[in-house]
């Protein structure tokens, strides 16, 4: 009988997440273990031989070929260390993600997103949370819709028609025409668009997502919703109370324009409709309710939706306890800042007040 010879040296690799990286003409891969390249990524792991499942370096993982010593030389000098090689590769190599692990990794970023969302946005009458399944709903909604948004934006009005235009005519110059299409995509350029919401992505953050998510469903309300309230301390001396504030328009300056760069001329139109992305707490997009004139006391309050209690402290420290709207909190402290002079104090007690207090 003929013997069969087995391969005694195969190795097989399974659950295998291939990181890959070109350094010089060559390409270096390695097989590690899925969770355990993001837990190494994010700091969680440190154990090299609870990423990798073989410490070995690769021309091709899916084929067992090897990197040549000489070829590793090339790449990373003639001193190298095998594990720097391959702390090098883990650092900054591409991960091959296949399809089940993409479809992991959106659900996982779309979980988060809707417990953030679920968590900051209340409905305006009961001031309760929804739950993260409405949530959902009611995103697929402005999702499934956003589609026929964009068709509606791309060809409807205010878009120049210059077809249709031509077909109408004036005097058969063409300067009519011209001047007709300026003056539509002039009006197209100034006139705000609601926020559309077209699904979750692992392009971005979840934080990113989370609030592009809360500024459609505020604009579009498929259920209605508001930004949950913030609760606030604020504290000051009792000697400035009186005194009349020093800045007219500070308070009443949107909150979502402070560090936005104007890209136009038309700079004093639709400024609620420019937005910050560094700012969380600014895609409301609403002014402060702070009053133009008064004393540096009358326009803290009116900061405030509701003051939940105020006192003094100590004799020379007034406190006041109160809700916010989340736009407005920049407003109030740069107020305070300025006009205290660094000597008041704004503090979050809670970031998102989900009920009546």
């Amino acid at each position: 009988m003929p013997m069969i010879n087995q391969p005694s040296g195969q190795i097989k690799f399974t659950n295998v997440s291939i990181v890959k990286l070109k350094k010089g003409k060559k390409r270096y891969e390695l097989a590690c273990y899925k969770n355990k390249l993001l837990e190494y990524r994010s700091g969680a792991e440190t154990d090299l031989d609870n990423v990798l499942q073989i410490p070995t370096v690769f021309l091709s993982v899916s084929r067992g070929q090897t990197a040549p010593t000489a070829e590793l030389v090339k790449s990373f000098g003639k001193d190298y260390k095998t594990e720097d090689v391959i702390q090098e590769i883990l650092r900054k190599g591409e991960v091959q993600v296949g399809e089940k692990e993409r479809r992991d990794i959106l659900e996982r970023v779309e979980k988060e997103v809707l417990e953030i969302v679920s968590a900051r946005l209340v409905d305006p009458v009961s001031k309760r949370v929804y739950t993260a399944g409405m949530i959902g709903k009611a995103l697929d909604q402005l999702s499934a819709a956003s589609g026929k948004e964009q068709q509606h934006g791309n060809s409807g009005t205010g878009a120049p028609r210059p077809a249709k235009d031509a077909e109408d005519g004036d005097d058969g110059d063409g300067d009519g025409d011209d001047d007709e299409m300026a003056k539509r995509a002039a009006d197209l350029t100034l006139t705000p668009r609601k926020p559309l919401w077209t699904g979750v992505t692992t392009a971005k953050s979840a934080k990113i997502q989370a609030l592009d998510a809360m500024k459609a469903l505020i604009a579009w309300q498929p259920i209605p919703v508001m930004r949950a309230r913030m609760r606030l301390r604020i504290t000051c001396p009792t000697s400035i109370l009186k005194q009349a504030a020093r800045s007219a328009t500070s308070s009443t300056a949107p909150a979502a324009d402070a560090g936005n760069t104007p890209s136009k001329k038309d700079k004093g139109k639709n400024k609620k409709g420019k937005k910050a992305a560094d700012d969380e707490e600014e895609d409301e997009g609403k002014p402060a309710t702070g009053a133009a004139t008064g004393t540096v006391k009358d326009r803290i309050l009116s900061f405030l939706e509701q003051v939940e209690s105020q006192e003094v402290i100590s004799g020379d420290e007034w406190e006041v306890l109160g809700f916010a709207e989340p736009g407005a909190f920049k407003g109030l402290s740069e107020f305070i800042g300025g006009e205290t002079k660094g000597k008041g104090r704004v503090e979050v007690m809670d970031m998102a007040v989900t009920h009546e207090e």
